[in-house]
């Protein structure tokens, strides 16, 4: 292994219903738990999601609701799952933008604490996509050499996600880059802090509606209010915060805003 760990790191895939963060529900879900000595925990579990399974979903993952109708719910496993994921670093291929984000909302719509910003979360996605644009099955090969098989299996994914992020550590560590001035620079090390940070960039939210600006100041990232800071926006049009709290958005997007309402009211 490649891969220097402090902490374990549980390398996590979602099989759904859709590609919705705030509608859809997961119906598999595999967590490779990798151990600083190198072991590796797998635990995959095939779940009933309460709504139903969209037929585009269905074809690519190949599972359908004869499958799962006897599974147990997310709400019944979720603290099984919490204790699992307790003290672990959380790594994903795409996580940032979907697998964390819904797994997220489903833990809240369980009522079970589960808190991602204390953990680092290192997305491979975002490291092969700055170093070699392609998709995962692609990064597989590049990276291991090897063909996926059983592709948008969650334990496939999951396995192969762990394979490549080892794979790309021990490719780039050192390589050296250039920024927007011209200075060179090393994006990759061997260090989940690094690999975190390099991951989750400036995002406040998981679905991205608030990130933070060059200046480290909260700002809103989509609408008319975007790149405008949230604190300021919520004291000239406190209904704004209302709207968002009252339509379609995720629960941690809501979650968040509140946060940062919280500590304006407070400060």
């Amino acid at each position: 292994m490649n891969l220097k760990l402090r902490n374990p790191l549980a390398v996590f895939d979602l099989e759904t219903t859709g590609l919705s963060t705030i509608k859809d529900r997961i119906v598999e879900i595999s967590i490779v738990k990798i151990m600083p000595s190198g072991e590796k925990i797998i635990k995959t579990k095939r779940l009933n999601p309460t709504i139903p399974i969209s037929a585009e979903s269905s074809m690519i993952h190949g599972i359908y609701e004869e499958d799962i109708k006897d599974c147990p719910t997310f709400k019944q496993v979720a603290k099984e799952i919490a204790q699992f994921l307790e003290g672990a670093d959380l790594c994903g291929f795409n996580v940032l933008r979907f697998d964390l984000p819904l797994l997220v909302e489903e833990f809240l719509r369980a009522d079970v604490n589960f808190d991602p910003t204390s953990r680092k979360v290192v997305d491979a996605q975002k490291i092969f996509h700055m170093m070699e644009p392609r998709t995962l099955g692609a990064a597989y090969k590049f990276y291991c050499d090897k063909s996926l098989e059983n592709a948008h299996s969650a334990e496939a994914d999951t396995l192969a996600t762990f394979e490549v992020l080892d794979a790309q550590v021990a490719k780039y560590e050192g390589v050296k880059m250039k920024n927007d001035k011209g200075e060179e620079y090393t994006p990759i090390e061997n260090d989940i802090d690094s690999l975190h940070k390099l991951s989750s960039n400036n995002m406040i939210d998981y679905a991205g509606r608030m990130v933070y600006n060059k200046q480290g100041i909260a700002v809103f990232n989509f609408g008319k209010h975007k790149n405008k800071p949230v604190t300021e926006v919520l004291k000239r049009e406190p209904a704004y915060y209302d709207w968002i709290m009252n339509n379609e958005f995720p629960l941690n997007t809501k979650q968040k805003l509140t946060e940062i309402k919280l500590k304006t009211m407070f400060s």
